[in-house]
């Protein structure tokens, strides 16, 4: 491969926020979705969506993403376990930001080792604001 190829892909790489949103609740999803936009600190965003802890396990492994937005109420296995056992089972975690339930469960988000943490009910400045300050990592 030249380098001219390789600058290219690099620079189609930054150009998009490839962005895994882990929710069993389509709501809570496309609340998120509408909050960040279509693009954020100038890259257009891709989506990539799961709802069940097997799917999300099965696109972590098959892809690479820049941020993983994961929802702590989701049913049967929540965000929080999930975000600690990335931390613990995957050798690069991009960053993880946490919907918790409300704004005291903040330290479950600690806990998690997730890298953020934004409470339902969800605001639509917040949640693009903990967006933009983990891409910008």
């Amino acid at each position: 491969m030249s380098d001219l190829q390789t600058r290219d892909e690099n620079a189609l790489d930054t150009a998009t926020a490839r962005i895994l949103l882990y929710s069993d609740d389509r709501n809570v999803r496309e609340k998120v979705r509408f909050a960040v936009g279509s693009t954020i600190e100038g890259r257009e965003v891709e989506w990539f969506e799961t709802a069940t802890h097997a799917a999300t396990i099965d696109a972590l492994d098959a892809g690479s993403f820049d941020l993983v937005i994961l929802d702590g109420e989701a049913a049967k296995v929540g965000g929080m376990g999930i975000a600690r056992q990335m931390k613990h089972e995957l050798f690069t975690v991009p960053p993880i930001l946490l919907l918790v339930g409300r704004p005291g469960d903040a330290w479950l988000a600690t806990w998690s080792e997730a890298d953020g943490a934004v409470a339902h009910p969800l605001d639509p400045f917040a949640v693009r604001e903990a967006v933009s300050e983990l891409l910008t990592k």
